[in-house]
């Protein structure tokens, strides 16, 4: 599976799959979703469309209080925002080739470490399940103020 950085013209097709996922990920106009592009460490899609994932690091000024909470503990990593695979590519090792793309881009700036939070209220067990099988573990739990979420933080060294 080829993985590249998303273009202005793939930006329609991911928005409405971020959207069509926003229990999980959250909703966004274009205008946010191109915001996060401009600053994210790593904006990358299957060249399919299969999926996507935006991605901060340690230098990206806080984006929201979970990638705060890495920022405060963390001298650097690599945090993802947000992964997202649409619902015919699901199970395929979508998620598994976005996130191996993610390590070998942080592995080439010497960054040691992937972060990601993962909800436990309302409860994702399915994103707790495919983080531990990746390598992926427990570093903190915290509360998002803006959604009234429970999240487990995850760290994975790479």
């Amino acid at each position: 599976m080829r993985i590249r950085d998303i273009a202005e013209a793939d930006i329609p097709v991911l928005l409405a799959l971020n959207n069509a996922e926003a229990e999980a990920v959250n909703a966004l106009s274009r205008e946010g979703f191109e915001g996060l592009l401009r600053t994210a460490f790593a904006a990358r899609v299957a060249e399919t469309g299969a999926g996507f994932l935006i991605a901060f690091d340690h230098a990206t000024p806080p984006q929201g209080p979970n990638h705060a909470w890495f920022t405060a503990r963390e001298s650097a990593f690599a945090y993802v925002d947000r992964v997202v695979v649409a619902p015919w590519a699901r199970r395929q090792g979508v998620a598994r080739a976005l996130y191996e793309d993610l390590a070998a881009l942080a592995r080439a700036e010497r960054i040691p470490l992937l972060a990601v939070e993962v909800n436990l209220d309302p409860p994702n067990p399915a994103g707790l399940a495919f983080h531990q099988r990746l390598g992926f573990l427990p570093a903190g739990e915290g509360k998002d103020p803006r959604t009234g979420k429970t999240v487990r933080y995850l760290r994975r060294v790479i």
